[in-house]
């Protein structure tokens, strides 16, 4: 019974959740704000009131059940092409941003916080240092920011948990067992975390790819992939290297090879639920942010609420002004190890866009989760007093750099002149227009050798012919008009009666030279991916009866 009555309890309360993600997020959209910020206020509001649920957040819940599939996603949708090309910028700010970041709130902290000593000041930072890969995906996207820096921002995010993870292990050995670090010790636990995480990723996405290829059925597929994210999560963590890097790892290297193992349906089917369960996921997380004033509040209770209020504020902005210092001498540098030894035709960073990646470091759901983990008690029994106001700095720090830096970003990108105008294409567009051209002309060659008996050996029949003619005509026409205009076609390519295994067939050369053209780095994954849904739903129209 006891079971029973805690199982209708769970349901309800989840019931709730999900109908304040959906009631807040349709008012964010009608307002024009970002979601997860119109989210974290209501969960912020509706704490204060007495008759709501209160809903603790259990650390558990958020690193076992939330951030595998949420990191699966953001990585799968990351432009691996970008990743690569920004990655001693990703690495200055991933490596040398935490440790810097670390060094800093506990300078400060030993020097200006009464509270809290040098020790417990590494640790404050240890939790703080890290941005927040949902946050950065969920918010970055839906502002305008330029794809450049959307791409070093989630780069960022999805590698820095590695050194944020040793940062928190050194915290806690020096304040738990009075253990000092070395620089060689460090260097092997960071290489572990990083490389075992790599190493298992890639492992678990070769056996998943092989096993793909004798699946073709889109729930029973569609359970893989949820599968995937929770076993490179539980396998990183299960041989104590990354989890997170293993999940980033794994959800790269299979968004890579999906072009090959995914039949146009499935995929169609796949990317349908799991942006449902991307969106769901995201919005319980940034919910359950907002409801956990209450127990930030409750261990504290020697200060008041406007000393409070100063301590959150001056420690947000310490933690702002420690990202942008970092940030330029950091883009500098990276710059020259890019244009000089990498020979990167990169142009110098912009002090607007170098100054906005500063104001963009959102802390998330991990970092309060990870403050609340931390012990009540120090190893030799005492009770750890700093652990509250850790908590509560934290949760400031978080609704500091997701509520007022996020709501200020898109008055700054304009003012800066860093926003897409009305009439500009999105990033990328040309080469999207380039790509549209090459396949298409693949598909043309490929029909007229046709209509010429190229393909079989044997002359076209009458009506073979007229079926090649017909489909040539739509592809000329196509192929015309992106040259002629360069806009999206979104209605090409709709299935004819006569004629439909050519169309299939053309439809497949265009795939091959799609999946060529990213493999040798000529587009990014970003463009694959739009252009791979158009052909999967021409091709799926065909298919369907």
């Amino acid at each position: 019974m006891p079971l029973a009555g805690n199982l209708h309890t769970a349901e309800t309360v989840f019931l709730f959740l999900l109908v304040l993600v959906a009631l807040f997020a349709a008012l964010a959209q009608r307002l024009k704000i970002p979601y997860p910020i119109v989210l974290v206020l209501a969960g912020l509001g509706i704490s204060f009131v007495p008759s709501v649920p209160r809903i603790p957040l259990d650390p558990n819940l958020i690193f076992l059940v939330f951030l595998p599939p949420l990191l699966y996603a953001s990585a799968w949708n990351t432009n691996l092409r970008e990743f690569r090309k920004n990655l001693v910028t990703i690495a200055m700010l991933a490596l040398g941003l935490v440790a810097f970041t670390v060094w800093g709130v506990a300078e400060v902290a030993d020097r200006f916080i009464t509270a809290l000593d040098w020790k417990s000041g590494f640790l404050l930072g240890a939790v703080v240092a890290t941005t927040d890969a949902i946050a950065a995906a969920s918010i970055a996207k839906s502002i305008g920011l330029p794809q450049g820096i959307v791409d070093i921002l989630e780069g960022e995010s999805l590698v820095n948990d590695a050194t944020g993870l040793l940062a928190l292990e050194f915290g806690l050995g020096l304040l738990l067992r009075n253990e000092t670090p070395t620089v060689a010790g460090g260097a092997i636990r960071l290489l572990w975390l990083l490389g075992g995480g790599v190493l298992v990723g890639l492992l678990l996405g070769v056996v998943i790819a092989w096993l793909e290829r004798w699946v073709d059925d889109g729930p029973v597929e569609m359970v893989v992939s949820v599968i995937a994210p929770y076993a490179a999560y539980l396998a990183g963590e299960g041989i104590r290297s990354s989890g997170v890097i293993a999940v980033v790892t794994c959800g790269l290297y299979l968004s890579r090879r999906s072009a090959q193992f995914f039949s146009p349906t499935t995929r169609i089917q796949i990317l349908g639920a799991w942006d449902a369960l991307n969106f769901m996921l995201n919005g319980l997380v940034f919910v359950l942010i907002g409801l956990q004033l209450p127990y930030v509040m409750t261990g504290i209770r020697n200060e008041s609420w406007p000393t409070l209020l100063q301590y959150g504020s001056v420690f947000s902005l310490v933690l702002i002004v420690l990202r942008l210092i970092w940030m330029y001498p950091a883009s500098i540098f990276a710059s020259f190890v890019r244009r000089k030894l990498l020979k990167q035709p990169v142009e110098r960073p912009q002090g607007r866009e170098i100054f906005v990646l500063g104001w963009t470091g959102m802390r998330g759901v991990v970092a309060l989760a990870a403050a609340i983990s931390l012990p009540e008690t120090l190893g030799d029994g005492r009770v750890f007093a700093q652990r509250n106001l850790i908590v509560f700095l934290t949760f400031s720090v978080i609704l500091v750099t997701l509520v007022v830096q996020g709501l200020s970003l898109p008055a700054l990108i304009r003012r800066l002149g860093l926003a897409k105008t009305p009439g500009e294409g999105p990033d990328g567009e040309k080469e999207e227009r380039y790509a549209r051209r090459v396949m298409l002309r693949a598909a043309i060659e490929h029909l007229e050798a046709g209509a010429r008996g190229g393909t079989s050996g044997a002359a076209a029949s009458e009506a073979e012919t007229h079926a090649y003619r017909e489909l040539l005509n739509r592809y000329r026409y196509r192929l015309e008009a992106v040259q002629g205009v360069g806009q999206n076609l979104q209605g090409a390519g709709a299935a004819l009666q006569r004629g439909k295994e050519l169309q299939l067939d053309a439809l497949r050369i265009e795939r091959s030279t799609l999946i060529e053209l990213r493999d040798n780095e000529t587009i990014g994954d970003d463009v694959l991916r739009h252009l791979e849904t158009e052909l999967d739903l021409s091709e799926a129209r065909l298919t369907t009866r």
